[in-house]
């Protein structure tokens, strides 16, 4: 499609954000399935049901525009998806498991917040005020899914994937010592996820 004017831009950028949104449809139910905290998997099975809704504000776009949404592969999703996948086949502890999934679907998100932030400026200079409101939805929804994510990452997930470390940590010390595990150690409160999304 050439790029002759905003209205071409916007319609190209919409079209990839449709495949970005069906390629995590695809993505979320084994991202569940793989996680161990039940609050982390309701809220990747929650978001699956708000990406539903997010791809039918997209037809309704579309269908306002007189444009088809197929024909574009999101490839930067592609690749953030290709990077979860890899994850999700690491050998690895449960606990550190989940932080690394909260990591990649914050990646997602960031990624699916830059992308719906320039449609909804683009509409915006179109005049487009019913697709403004429809993509500020989303984009908020974007927004509260990533700052759900950083918070169970702080209050729980990074915490256990710490303690859990610190226990190995431990169990090796005492293996090299011939002495038993004597406690769990205290966690150091804030891991490498606290920074991953601005508050």
């Amino acid at each position: 499609m050439a790029l002759d004017s905003l209205k071409d831009l916007y319609v190209e950028q919409l079209r990839d954000l449709y495949s970005a949104e069906n390629q995590i449809l695809a993505a979320l139910p084994r991202m569940a399935e793989k996680a161990k905290h039940a609050e982390l998997k309701a809220g990747f099975q929650k978001h699956h049901r708000q990406t539903q809704e997010q791809v039918q504000r997209l037809e309704r776009i579309f269908q306002a525009l007189g444009e088809k949404p197929g024909g574009v592969t999101c490839e930067g999703m592609k690749g953030l998806l290709k990077e979860g996948e890899k994850t999700m086949k690491e050998k690895a502890d449960s606990d550190v498991l989940d932080a690394a999934l909260i990591a990649d679907a914050q990646r997602v998100e960031h990624y699916e917040i830059a992308g719906y932030g320039c449609v909804r400026t683009y509409a915006r200079m179109l005049g487009r005020t019913d697709e403004v409101e429809l993509l500020q939805r989303t984009l908020d929804e974007e927004g509260q899914t990533d700052h759900i994510l950083t918070d169970l990452a702080e209050r729980v997930v990074n915490l256990d994937a710490a303690s859990g470390s610190e226990r190995e940590v431990a169990r090796g010390a005492a293996r090299e010592s011939g002495a038993g595990v004597g406690g769990r150690s205290s966690s150091s409160g804030r891991s490498s996820l606290d920074d991953t999304s601005a508050r």
